[in-house]
């Protein structure tokens, strides 16, 4: 059996990760230790993203003619992806939060909703709120004018009975 039939499959792995993702990071994992690694991942796998260590050339091969294909620069050294089907901005922040207090961990850049992101730009991404919690917000900022008007009328017609 030839390299490639055995590569294959594992590009068509990646491929599959890839298709209908919102937000892909790529770090340089290199330095971080087993323990380190598994608490990233057991909180990335939490939040549902994919992180996963692939050979570069597979990765390059596997983005190629798709909107993930900016990322191939940045396939140098040790790589991990982490990839993200329902939120753009999961990877960025929990990535950048672990980044924080691990400095071995380093981004390298990323796609959000195809547009491509270096390392500067993953870190701003992963300080926006993820929509959730933007319509949380939102719910709440519209709610509280709704429950005023509703504790003012509550006060007339409690005055007005009395």
């Amino acid at each position: 059996m030839a390299k490639v039939e055995l590569k294959q499959p594992i590009v068509e792995e990646i491929k599959a990760s890839l298709d209908g993702a919102k937000g892909v990071v790529l770090v340089d994992h290199r330095g971080l230790t087993v323990e380190q690694d598994t608490v990233l991942r057991k909180s990335l796998r939490e939040a549902g993203v994919t992180y996963k260590v692939y050979k570069n050339t597979l990765v390059k091969r596997a983005i190629e003619g798709t909107e993930f294909e900016s990322l191939k620069d940045l396939l140098e050294g040790p790589s991990a992806i982490a990839i993200s089907k329902s939120e753009a901005t999961t990877p960025a922040s929990i990535i950048c939060k672990f980044a924080k207090t691990n400095d071995k961990l380093e981004v390298k850049g990323g796609v959000v909703e195809g547009a491509f992101y270096d390392a500067k730009g993953v870190e701003v991404l992963s300080t926006i709120p993820s929509r959730e919690e933007l319509l949380a917000k939102f719910l709440g900022s519209i709610q509280s004018p709704i429950t005023n008007f509703a504790r003012v009328i509550k006060q007339i017609a409690e005055k007005q009975e009395a």
